[in-house]
């Protein structure tokens, strides 16, 4: 049986999530086995691609749902939300 886990966050860089924090959080993303997609609005997008993250438009104040499903699925949410906590690793 595999780990479903569901999350979310709220984007508090200034700029949005641009390339950026988008190329950080696809990094993060990749480091895990599990499959995990971000849901902003009506759009869902796989957190592995940078196009999907950047089809977003993601701005400053947005709540992004994160969801995952695998046998990492808990570390995977927990490594996003973190990152999204630290503005993506962006000191800007």
């Amino acid at each position: 049986m595999q780990a479903k886990e569901k999350d979310a966050f709220t984007i508090i860089n200034d700029k949005g999530l641009h390339t950026r924090p988008s190329t950080e959080l696809v990094k993060c993303a990749s480091k895990f086995k599990s499959d995990i997609n971000l849901t902003y609005q009506d759009l869902t997008v796989d957190a592995k691609s940078l196009l999907g993250i950047l089809m977003l438009a993601a701005a400053k104040g947005a709540k992004i749902q994160v969801e995952a499903e695998g046998e990492d699925a808990q570390d995977a949410i927990s490594a996003i939300l973190k990152l999204a906590e630290g503005k993506f690793n962006i000191d800007y």
